[in-house]
């Protein structure tokens, strides 16, 4: 097999490794590998209890790559995620102490219980991939991708994500309760003594690399997206802005991050063209965040998702 073979025979053993910890969230975990394909932020979204932080370590420790997870709270500062200049008494000189944002993976746990000044300081990392301070450029590591968590129930004390950051998160995935099967999985496996902070014991370990993702990525960039689709991702980003219901619909930023995941998702599929099929599967995840419901719909019970099946359904698509 060539390399991009190789590389896409890997990340879909992702899945079944991350499993082994991990009961259901099938789509979740494709959801991040599609986000580590694009260089892309995830917004992940559910109650506590649903395993958000295991997921991360899980797929940090399938992928060998550096993981550090942040919990938000609302005395965090911008320095305790960035780094801050120190000043070291042996040397008589001050130096920059880098902060958890220097890994490949961050977690940022409940960003939404944080200021927007800590939220912020997030904004040049995930848009430029690098840190000023003091007057320097740091370079982040690559991969580095965010994966911020919240709770979508409890809003008392928490900080909601301005649009222009929410913006910046390539996916928004959402990890339901699981169902009865799966949760009589999770019970099992807690029965036969699975530890959670232990993923050795778990038996994960690395089925891909650094170098598998520079070849999918690569593989990724190659795959044609033709003008039918092309006008459908636009058509489709077009209607948000022409309802009722919504204040702003998906800006331009939206489309592309919608075309990007799009590729990822045909390259995953084993396939070097992307369809309208291909669209359609990644317009929720890519779009759901990007939609600013005005208060009287959203009073109405009317969601982004809800919208977003209703643009699809009226949207002609190409053949």
């Amino acid at each position: 097999m060539d390399s991009a073979a190789e590389a896409r025979a890997a990340l879909i053993a992702l899945r079944a490794e991350v499993g082994k910890a991990v009961v259901g969230n099938d789509a979740a975990v494709t959801g991040l590998i599609i986000a580590l394909l694009c260089r892309g932020h995830v917004l992940l979204e559910g109650v506590p209890g649903v395993a958000k932080t295991l997921l991360v370590r899980a797929l940090a420790a399938a992928l060998d790559l550096e993981t550090t997870r942040v919990q938000f709270t609302p005395d965090l500062m911008p320095g305790d995620i960035t780094g801050s200049i120190v000043y070291d008494a042996h040397s008589g000189e001050f130096s920059f102490r880098e902060g958890p944002v220097f890994t490949n993976l961050l977690l940022a746990d409940e960003i939404n219980r944080t200021p927007p000044k800590t939220q912020s300081s997030l904004l040049e990392a995930m848009e430029e991939r690098q840190v000023s301070s003091d007057g320097k450029t740091r370079p982040l590591p690559d991969p580095f991708i965010v994966i911020a968590t919240q709770n979508p129930v409890e809003y008392e004390g928490t900080y909601p994500l301005p649009e222009a950051q929410l913006d910046r998160f390539l996916l928004k995935l959402t990890m339901p309760t699981p169902s009865r099967e799966d949760e009589f999985g999770i019970l099992s496996r807690h029965a036969q003594g699975f530890d959670p902070r232990n993923l050795v014991a778990a038996g994960i370990k690395p089925v891909a690399g650094i170098a598998e993702l520079d070849a999918a990525r690569r593989a990724v960039s190659g795959v044609t997206v033709r003008p039918e689709v092309l006008a459908y991702i636009v058509d489709v980003c077009r209607a948000t802005r022409a309802l009722p219901s919504v204040r702003i619909g998906v800006s331009p930023r939206g489309a592309t991050a919608l075309l990007a995941a799009t590729r990822a998702w045909a390259w995953l599929a084993g396939r070097d063209y992307a369809t309208p099929d291909d669209v359609k599967a990644l317009a929720r995840p890519s779009l759901r965040h990007r939609l600013d419901l005005r208060p009287e719909a959203e009073l109405e019970g009317v969601t982004a998702d809800g919208v977003l099946d209703r643009v699809l359904a009226s949207v002609p698509v190409p053949r």
